[in-house]
């Protein structure tokens, strides 16, 4: 009882990690988007994508640390990061090259799978998840032992 009460924490320090590393990314491509934009060329990726990236990263990466609508930002940076790794990362090998963006798009693909656990407000002030886990494939509570027990009792 108690390992599956800690698992529902096992997303916080992936989202901790990765909404700040994405704000960290993110916030440098908002405020110098002249220079962002420069690199998006220079890449041989349209100018006016830096700004979507600089936004999706900043404000990704806040509502994954919160915890807020966290499978749509988790499924918008695993697109973002699937992107970068063909269409930048890859040519660069592994080392110095992609490991980051691939460890980015685990976690991301980690969330979209589990949600974002307790402490998160999806959990704890709206009281439900955005995109709830479909109920065949929850773990059984104490509703479904009450509920094989209303089925004995009839």
């Amino acid at each position: 009882m108690l390992q599956s009460k800690l698992v529902e924490f096992a997303p916080l320090p992936l989202r901790i990690i990765a909404g700040v590393g994405f704000m960290i990314h993110g916030l440098p491509k908002i405020l110098d988007i002249g220079k962002t934009q420069g690199s998006f060329m220079n890449m041989g990726l349209p100018a006016d994508l830096a700004i979507l990236i600089g936004l999706l990263e900043f404000i990704g990466g806040l509502v994954i640390l919160l915890g807020f609508l966290t499978r749509i930002a988790a499924g918008l940076l695993a697109i973002e990061m699937i992107g970068a790794i063909l269409s930048v990362k890859l040519s660069k090998g592994f080392i110095d090259g992609f490991e980051l963006d691939l460890l980015y798009l685990a976690i991301m693909i980690s969330l979209l799978i589990t949600g974002p656990g307790f402490l998160s407000i999806e959990r704890n002030l709206l009281k439900r998840e955005m995109f709830p886990k479909s109920p065949k494939y929850s773990t059984p509570t104490s509703t479904t032992s009450t509920s094989t027990n209303d089925k004995e009792n009839r």
